[in-house]
């Protein structure tokens, strides 16, 4: 257990092995959940989540948190409902979802960056806000009369992903490369590890959590335009505890909560293993209520494993 707890990359290996398991399980019991058609049908469940956790990556990197992506999403897909509903332009409401997000995400950055708010409570209550926001704007019902092009534009496979997966690799190798080889990518760890000496090395410590911030709301805007497209209904209710199953995933996959650790690699494994978990608990037991504990357990079991292997953790350091 020691020299596994010394190796650089045992979380990543632990997750990996855990997914190895998990799918040599469902071979046994369950062939068809492992066949190709399943699996990209399964698939379109699972984009909106990548996609919001990897700038939730960063700003856990960073020693921040957003709890309110999920709401951020469900407010920018009510806009993005209205708007349409208005004009009847799709691209108009798209943008006008993207700009909102943007909008919100700065909102927070701003609170978090220049009031020196915790960002765990300004989140805590923009979750509240954006959510009640949605609920206000849009009278509480949900908007349809979308193209059914929409919907294929959102879940139809082109050789092999539909499009909102493209967004997402696209999304993890510019994460990847920014965080490895990039400045701003080693200031963000800087500022994880040490807030007070990022500042005084010069780092404009604000401008980077306002650019995180600001780039999570943006993503939630996409997102939104993905899962109304999914669904081809906006409605204030969407995405209701999506950020528990983001900060999992960004957990899960070895990010510290107390910032200075992460990898992109740590968190495409850990969003294998939620996705594929909650997917074959569904497909197995054909009762989707159990979801929400598995991601609960899924949280517990992240936390003991950095706990039990984490050299710094057990004091080895």
């Amino acid at each position: 257990m020691k020299a596994l707890a010394r190796f650089e990359h045992w979380h990543e290996v632990v997750l990996a092995a855990l997914l190895a398991a998990l799918l040599t399980y469902a071979a046994l019991t369950e062939p068809r959940f492992l066949s190709a058609a399943a699996q990209v049908d399964l698939s379109t469940h699972a984009w909106e989540l990548a996609l919001l956790s990897l700038p939730m990556l960063l700003i856990v990197i960073t020693g921040g948190i957003d709890l309110s992506v999920g709401s951020a999403l469900a407010l920018c897909a009510v806009v993005l409902g209205l708007v349409f509903e208005r004009w009847h332009s799709l691209p108009t409401a798209c943008a006008a979802a993207v700009l909102a997000g943007s909008a919100v995400g700065a909102l927070n950055g701003f609170f978090v960056s220049k009031i020196k708010v915790h960002p765990l409570i300004v989140t805590l209550a923009t979750l509240a806000a954006f959510r009640g926001v949605a609920q206000g704007i849009s009278l509480g019902r949900p908007i349809g009369g979308f193209p059914g092009g929409f919907q294929d534009l959102a879940t139809t496979p082109h050789a092999g992903l539909p499009l909102p997966g493209y967004l997402f690799l696209v999304g993890l190798i510019a994460t990847g490369v920014v965080l490895a080889k990039t400045a701003f990518g080693r200031s963000v760890f800087v500022v994880g590890h040490n807030e007070t000496a990022a500042v005084f090395s010069g780092l404009s410590v604000d401008r980077i959590k306002l650019l995180l911030y600001t780039l999570a709301g943006t993503v939630a805007g996409i997102a939104a335009i993905c899962m109304v497209g999914r669904h081809l209904t906006a409605k204030a209710d969407l995405a209701g505890g999506l950020e528990l199953e983001v900060i999992t995933a960004v957990v899960l996959g070895g990010a510290s909560i107390n910032g200075g650790r992460g990898n992109v690699v740590g968190l495409l494994l850990g969003l294998a293993l939620i996705h594929e978990t909650r997917e074959f608990v569904s497909w197995h037991w054909s009762r989707s209520e159990l979801n929400p504990i598995v991601i609960g357990a899924l949280l517990i079991l992240s936390v003991l494993l950095h706990r039990l292997l984490s050299p710094r953790s057990r004091g080895e350091e």
